[in-house]
């Protein structure tokens, strides 16, 4: 039996589809018309022998077989890139500091480190975690190259990365009666969440009170799984065991907040720019995922 070559760029378009729901935003995505992408579509079900899409309201979804041939479309592309980035990146050298919120450093960053690390060896990645304010700070004293930030979108250097709704959560132990006031457990100020949190309440005419702040984003998750009250995030960092509330629970709806990349303008070591650029790649469609 002779073997099939899946084309390498309709794997990409498959996996931008997929994440985008749209083959029209695919199209915009990859830069091809409409057309070409159904296209090349058509051509990979026919080299699979099965469709990959079915239509479901005004967007797609993936069949049984195309979650199969997405699943290794993207180790497939993984690979593909760590290559040419090994290949190109053989030579650079160097550190690389870099600072994110807590949100993502026990979900995709072991993942991108390796891949980063595996591509550049003889580069170093000093990573910090911290809350938004003192990552700012930081970065514009010169002691991080780049950094992860929540909400930052009006800085010169911002570079957009994602947009995620922020969202109410709470765990099973949470003890709250609609009409009481809502017991939340916060950051300490300043905190863009702890602010939308309670813009959100007051808005609504619902009475609230802080039951519980913390430093640190383990702090809160601990107080709202032992049911000290409700915090306010994003679903893409929520660990898995806490539930997204929402209408049904009579809480308000949250505004969305804006991820993005900053080097405070600075020019960028060979070493740093390849870790923007991998995380330029692998960031929406592991928030995509998450969310």
């Amino acid at each position: 039996m002779s073997r099939i070559n899946l084309d390498m760029d309709v794997l990409r378009t498959l996996v931008t589809a997929s994440e985008l729901g749209a083959l029209n935003r695919a199209a915009e995505q990859v830069g091809r018309s409409q057309s070409a992408v159904s296209q090349q579509i058509r051509k990979l079900e026919e080299q699979v022998g099965q469709p990959l899409f079915r239509k479901q309201g005004r967007g797609l979804v993936l069949t049984e077989a195309g979650d199969v041939v997405l699943s290794y479309a993207r180790r497939i592309l993984d690979l593909n890139d760590e290559a040419v980035s090994a290949i190109h990146g053989a030579d650079v050298e160097g550190v690389v500091r870099f600072g994110l919120p807590n949100d993502f450093a026990e979900s995709w960053l072991p993942a991108v480190l390796g891949r980063f690390k595996r591509a550049h060896p003889a580069v170093r990645i000093e990573a910090s975690v911290e809350r938004n304010a003192t990552l700012l700070d930081r970065l514009d004293r010169g002691q991080l190259d780049l950094a992860l930030m929540f909400g930052q979108r009006t800085r010169a250097d911002a570079e957009p990365i994602a947009k995620l709704p922020m969202a109410w959560i709470g765990g099973s132990a949470s003890d709250w009666t609609r009409g009481d006031p809502v017991p939340l457990v916060l950051f300490e100020a300043p905190c863009a969440f702890r602010q939308a949190g309670i813009n959100a309440l007051d808005a609504a005419g619902m009475p609230w009170r802080v039951t519980f702040t913390s430093p640190s984003l383990a702090g809160l998750w601990a107080a709202v799984d032992a049911g000290l009250g409700i915090s306010l995030r994003t679903a893409a960092s929520k660990p898995a065991h806490l539930t997204v509330l929402g209408r049904k629970q009579g809480l308000p709806p949250l505004p969305v907040t804006e991820l993005s990349l900053h080097d405070a303008g600075r020019a960028l070591s060979p070493a740093t720019q390849r870790l923007r650029d991998i995380l330029r790649d692998t960031l929406p469609a592991n928030l995509s995922k998450a969310a």
